[in-house]
């Protein structure tokens, strides 16, 4: 591309702190239009909600301005209304499959869910077990969740689903699952990620209601593709950048168009079940209310951006950031290359490239200059600053300790960390604990700094710039340990990583 010196200049400049959404009228938008839909359906309404309830750091990173704990509370302006059901599948509790970023398994993310949702003062009403067979793992998991008084049932696996309609919308389809008794009038139904029954769980419960002459309806919350957004917009591209392992695809929505004559933006899977869904729908409801799948989703947040720019540079930011990402996995096994190749269609696409992320640039010219693992982080000012590896210190270490004096106006050749506090940790390192590598690790040297706090008045004030890197890029010439890359997640910092490792060995920590 021609014209990446140029790109790469003007990314330079970008004040990453710009706001482009307006989160205090999509929390107002957004509430008004689950209420309107719970009463199309005279009074009750199953809500499937897709991504992440907590924590959407996708939406607060491609919408600079969104509130990472947004829905949740969209959802907490509804509280009196509000139940939640959790959804897991059998076979994700006996494959112990596991969130990729959390690293916890499945049931294990349902504790946290259940306590994440208490604390703020959301009502759990139960979980539901779906595609139930008998194993010890999925047993042992219903016993101990009984055992703590959560409610549990089960819904059963259905021959030839979703094809088979007549057998599906049967008592001897959603008519076996146990029905959750549920008391208020908004359900929504979440899960631990995709693929854990949500939507069959929404439908079955509606089969159940109907049966007990019980007025309830169905809706579907989410958050990305943005349906009143262009296909090829970047905030949409950087969706499909996200779900390359789901291999998703954003569509304009068929049936949303022949019936209108609106161009909506859909994904192939949504479209793909539509005609199914819409058919189970008529069978259960006797007609269906919706003409396509973007008429079943309630989400306002395409017309909450106020400063498209930002939220197109924020997008494409997003995007090389998600290649990286997928890079590593690849380098690692837990990526197929096929993914690596289709994100770098999508940059294609928006005709960038990851010389348009400064901080790639300057991570690798400080490596070749040092001839060794090197990091660089950009300021929401614009400025850079790197980090290099040393006898004492790991780049990414130095990297948070450079950006804190930068932050502070403090002296770089100044030490921040007294050598008799470096030596003990060192010692312990190497003596007592197993470690071959002497050099501190970022937990180790944030701990050091906060001792050294105590007693010296700049170490103290490089201490309080922590808060300032939030949200700030940075960039690794060598894929971080966990330990380096759940610092930098926790800091709020948006880390990138070559895909290789600093050492030739077969085995990483």
């Amino acid at each position: 591309m021609s014209n990446i010196p140029t790109i790469t200049a003007f990314y330079r400049r970008i004040h990453m702190n710009k706001i482009g959404f307006d989160n205090d009228k999509y929390l107002q938008m957004q509430s008004e239009k689950i209420l309107e839909r719970i009463d199309v359906f005279g009074g009750k309404l199953y809500l499937e909600f897709g991504g992440k309830l907590f924590d959407d750091y996708h939406a607060s990173r491609v919408l600079p301005g969104f509130k990472p704990d947004s829905k949740v509370k969209m959802l907490l302006q509804l509280k009196d209304k509000v139940e939640i059901v959790i959804a897991i599948s059998a076979d994700d509790i006996e494959r112990s499959k596991r969130r990729g970023d959390y690293g916890i398994t499945y049931d294990q993310d349902i504790m946290r869910l259940i306590d994440a949702f208490r604390e703020i003062g959301l009502y759990v009403g139960s979980v539901v077990i779906t595609c139930y067979r008998p194993n010890f793992a999925t047993d042992s998991f219903q016993k101990h969740l009984k055992s703590l008084g959560i409610k549990v049932y089960r819904h059963y696996p259905i021959a030839d689903y979703p094809a088979n309609i007549p057998l599906i919308v049967s008592e001897d389809g959603y008519g076996k699952n146990d029905y959750i008794e549920t008391t208020r009038s908004l359900v929504v139904v979440t899960a631990p990620g995709p693929g854990s029954g949500k939507m069959a769980t929404c439908l079955s419960q509606l089969y159940h209601e109907h049966e007990r002459r019980i007025k309830a309806g169905y809706a579907k919350f989410e958050t990305f593709p943005i349906w009143n957004l262009p296909l090829k917009h970047p905030v949409n591209i950087a969706y499909e950048a996200a779900t390359t392992d789901l291999n998703d695809v954003n569509m304009i929505d068929p049936f949303h168009l022949e019936a209108y004559g609106i161009t909506a933006i859909s994904y192939n899977r949504d479209i793909e079940i539509f005609p199914v869904l819409n058919t189970i729908l008529d069978r259960i409801l006797e007609k269906s209310p919706y003409q396509s799948p973007t008429d079943m989703g309630v989400n306002m947040v395409g017309f909450c951006i106020t400063d498209e720019e930002t939220v197109c540079r924020a997008a494409e930011q997003e995007v090389i950031r998600r290649y990286y990402k997928t890079q590593c996995a690849q380098k690692q096994g837990l990526a197929e290359k096929a993914e690596v190749y289709k994100l770098e269609l999508l940059m294609n696409t928006l005709d960038i490239s990851p010389k348009c992320r400064p901080v790639v640039d300057a991570a690798l010219k400080r490596a070749e200059a040092t001839d060794g693992p090197a990091a660089a982080l950009q300021l929401h000012d614009g400025r850079i600053v790197t980090g290099k590896t040393s006898s004492v210190l790991g780049a990414s270490a130095a990297l948070l300790l450079n950006s804190l004096k930068e932050l502070g106006g403090i002296n770089h050749d100044m030490h921040l960390i007294s050598p008799i506090v470096i030596e003990p940790i060192q010692t312990l390192k190497l003596k007592h604990m197993g470690n071959s590598n002497p050099r501190l690790h970022t937990d180790e040297i944030l701990i050091a700094l906060s001792i050294c706090a105590t007693t010296n008045p700049v170490a103290e004030l490089a201490a309080q710039q922590l808060s300032k890197l939030r949200g700030c890029e940075a960039h690794s010439t060598v894929i971080l340990s966990r330990v380096d890359e759940n610092v930098f997640q926790k800091l709020g910092i948006n880390i990138t990583c070559e895909p290789r490792y600093q050492s030739k060995k077969l085995y990483h920590k």
